[in-house]
């Protein structure tokens, strides 16, 4: 590469690679070469490896809860957009939540990210039911139910017959409904 690289650029590196490879895959070394620069240009912007993957958890938590929540908040009114999250929630592959989620196992600066982010994910969840329609303990049990749904589709191989998966979506688009 010729132009210098930024803290987004090493940022975004980071999530691919975690996503492919996991996260004892976050070392500066191999990051480097396969930006095609030196090692300097990652301590340039990073103190440590530590720093580095303190940096990349919140640029996940960005990426993943905080510019999701703002793209549905521009969905115009008339749209529902608790049905647009599950359509592209359920549609995705999810393998970077897939190796956070491992990541969490083992590290627990990951853990608490992980867990921030299901809480955020959560609530923002349980405040379109509220705005749909849905009494305050029926959008909490029903966040939380969606959420679980998420973890475990996440988690999974995601594969299966396309039928099954459709009927599972359009189980959950019908639990989101407003209530008549």
């Amino acid at each position: 590469m010729t132009e210098q690289l930024s803290a987004k650029d090493w940022l975004d590196r980071g999530l691919k690679t975690l996503a492919k490879s996991g996260f004892t895959a976050l070392k500066a070394e191999p990051l480097a070469k396969a930006m095609g620069v030196s090692r300097g240009s990652f301590y340039w912007h990073f103190a440590d490896i530590g720093a580095y993957r303190a940096a990349i958890l919140k640029h996940w938590r960005e990426v993943s809860a905080e510019q999701v929540i703002a793209e549905l908040e521009t969905v115009p009114s008339g749209e529902d957009a608790l049905a647009l999250l599950l359509r592209r929630t359920f549609s995705a592959r999810l393998l970077l939540e897939r190796a956070v989620r491992s990541w969490a196992t083992v590290d627990p600066e990951a853990r608490a990210t992980v867990l921030a982010v299901d809480q955020r994910r959560i609530g923002y969840i349980e405040t379109l039911l509220r705005h749909a329609g849905f009494a305050d303990e029926v959008a909490r049990g029903r966040a939380q139910i969606f959420y679980w749904a998420f973890v475990g589709y996440a988690l999974s191989d995601q594969t299966g017959p396309k039928a099954r998966q459709q009927a599972a979506l359009d189980e959950l688009l019908r639990m989101a409904r407003a209530p008549s």
